[in-house]
């Protein structure tokens, strides 16, 4: 009588005969799901493999900011370079020579070519182009301002260029020692200084690494920028107060003011030659902050 229904039934509903059981049913699905997943090998089609990861995570951020950064050669990178920082690594070699020269020759001579590349009142009064030039051809002040010179200007002309980086440096060395070589000529006109102090020394790249370190404040971000112009100034007022050379003294915060008087053209010549750094809205709507 059951295998007499099932074939009718069979006959009459092929599909509903070919259908497994109910609990057939139940355990293929059971067995399936505890199957697992078919991985790159199992030849079925539509297998993508694991999900990338996002290209702006945190951790690929990183790695690539210590990708860049060895690729970049670490601390070497804000040494000069004949090829990226042409100004800043012929001008050290001119430093390297002249010190060179100031150690090995003799102390007579050297004294009389220190006197004729002197921006005192008498040389500038008489040959003001030459003694300009040539007083930024020596270095005064050793180990120290050989360091911040090879830093601060290679950092400013990785940013603005050769050509840009060279007129900061002059700009600041020009003005400070012509505002204050006026000065003296002003004091020794009214009596207040003598007229010795018209042929008093003074040469050096003081006042052009100033300016340079003043323009390189504007291009950082704002703690770095306050915290580095913060301890510059500090030295500078520390200087001052010792009244050993107050002339140099001020004339070394004028050339840092210079070069914070340089702000929105550095700014401004950066954003043209690194587009990276332009201001563009992000996706709040605000303009990111340039480094």
């Amino acid at each position: 009588m059951t295998w007499t229904r099932a074939v009718d039934t069979a006959a009459g509903d092929p599909r509903r005969a070919a259908r497994p059981p109910k609990r057939c049913r139940h355990a293929a699905a059971r067995r399936a799901a505890a199957a697992p997943s078919p991985g790159p090998s199992s030849g079925q089609a539509g297998y993508a493999g694991p999900a990338a990861p996002d290209a702006d995570t945190p951790q690929l951020r990183s790695e690539n900011r210590a990708l860049r950064a060895l690729r970049a050669g670490g601390w070497a990178r804000f040494l000069p370079s004949p090829s990226r920082t042409p100004f800043t690594f012929g001008y050290a070699l001119l430093l390297v020579a002249t010190g060179t020269f100031t150690q090995l020759a003799d102390p007579d001579l050297v004294r009389d070519v220190l006197a004729h590349s002197s921006t005192d009142v008498a040389n500038l009064a008489e040959r003001p182009v030459l003694v300009l030039v040539a007083s930024g051809a020596w270095l005064v002040g050793g180990l120290p301002y050989i360091l911040a010179f090879l830093v601060v200007l290679s950092s400013l002309e990785r940013r603005l260029g050769a050509l840009r980086t060279a007129g900061v440096f002059l700009l600041g060395h020009v003005l400070a020692t012509l505002l204050t070589e006026l000065f003296v000529a002003a004091s020794v006109a009214a009596g207040q200084l003598p007229d010795s102090s018209l042929r008093r020394l003074d040469y050096g790249i003081s006042y052009g690494l100033l300016a340079c370190a003043g323009a390189l404040a504007g291009l950082l971000r704002p703690w770095l920028r306050w915290t580095v112009l913060g301890a510059v100034v500090l030295g500078l007022v520390a200087d001052l107060l010792e009244f050993t050379d107050p002339l140099t003294d001020w004339g070394h915060l004028l050339a840092l003011a210079i070069g914070v008087l340089c702000w929105p053209l550095v700014r401004r010549a950066a954003r043209r030659r690194d587009p990276a750094q332009r201001r563009e809205p992000g996706p709040s709507g605000r303009a990111p902050r340039s480094a």
